[in-house]
């Protein structure tokens, strides 16, 4: 029986039809994505959001959507909810195994825009001085911006959607 689902599967060659039957035979993940973003001062960005249990600060961050690289997630999701721009630098970590959701954090640093606050999701935004980082940030943030100030993670990024992956 395994020789005749090999055979099957080297006759449809790769291609459109083998990556739908590997989505349509696999689980999907959620991936959620955050930085540590850094100012030209070293100050560290942080966001009040909505959505978030009140009086909690946290690091920014979304979902990824289909056909974005993780990095062009952050930061888009920067960019969408404070108008900064800004560019990642490396990969800070990767979690995985909750569920069938991912989580990439990465640090990167602030290379322009205007603020303008997403009020939809945003209540503020601040940067502040590592050692003056505000009450109620989320336990999991402190962790990740303790790891960026102490230099762990990758050297560069390398995540990226590969370029001959197909995209619809």
């Amino acid at each position: 029986m395994n020789a005749i689902l090999v055979r099957l599967w080297n006759l449809l060659k790769i291609g459109t039809l083998q990556w739908y039957l590997l989505w349509f035979m696999h689980h999907k993940y959620i991936v959620g994505v955050s930085g540590v973003i850094f100012n030209e001062q070293g100050e560290i960005l942080l966001l009040r959001h909505r959505f978030w249990r009140e009086g909690s600060w946290g690091l920014p961050g979304g979902y990824a959507e289909h056909g974005e690289s993780l990095e062009e997630t952050v930061c888009r999701e920067v960019r969408e909810e404070t108008g900064y721009e800004v560019e990642i630098e490396r990969v800070l970590r990767l979690v995985s195994g909750y569920k069938l959701r991912m989580e990439v954090s990465f640090v990167g640093r602030l290379m322009g825009g205007e603020r303008r606050l997403d009020a939809r999701e945003i209540i503020e935004a601040r940067f502040f001085a590592p050692v003056d980082l505000p009450t109620g940030l989320i336990r999991s943030h402190q962790h990740l911006i303790s790891m960026a100030l102490a230099g762990e993670g990758g050297e560069r990024s390398v995540v990226s959607l590969h370029p001959t992956f197909p995209r619809r």
